[in-house]
């Protein structure tokens, strides 16, 4: 019996001790969702939920935040990604970092997370770079490209 309540115990503690991590896991993750209020953690792709402490995505731009800078005239740049593009995994640590050394506001649009992005904004494969001016597409660019093409569309179209 007294073997019994010892894996009892044992089986009780590893459990608990399970759950602690969970939650711990989960709090931080909530402290760093730059989609919130949108989305809690739990209701992101594991993919998007994987990218939440990685410092290439934490200028995310909700849609809700777009139309209102689209509807204002505000002039934006956003890339738009998946976190499951192959292209995008490939391209995100290319243009972010040129993006910041330029100082371009580069905004990150999860279309994951906002399919409707697709539709909004017409948006046909990705990555996807739109700049925005008085609220209508100024200029875009599709695909994976080198650092330097980036850098010359960054000059032409938006560092004017």
């Amino acid at each position: 019996m007294k073997k019994i309540i010892l894996f009892l115990a044992i089986v009780l503690i590893v459990f608990g001790g399970i759950a602690g991590i969970t939650k711990y896991k989960q709090s931080r993750q909530a402290k760093n969702n730059p989609y919130a209020p949108a989305k809690s953690v739990s209701k992101l792709s594991a993919e998007t939920r994987d990218q939440l402490d990685d410092p290439l995505y934490q200028n995310i731009i909700l849609p809700k935040e777009l139309n209102h800078d689209l509807k204002s005239g505000k002039a934006v740049t956003v890339y738009y990604f998946m976190p499951t593009c192959p292209h995008c995994k490939r391209t995100t640590p290319v243009v972010s970092p040129l993006a910041k050394d330029m100082g371009i506001d580069l905004k990150e649009f999860n279309l994951t997370e906002f399919e409707s992005g697709w539709d909004d904004y017409k948006i046909k494969a990705t990555p996807t770079i739109v700049h925005y001016k008085n609220g209508k597409e100024a200029a875009r660019l599709v695909g994976e490209h080198t650092k330097q093409e980036f850098r010359q569309w960054f000059k032409a179209h938006v560092k004017k």
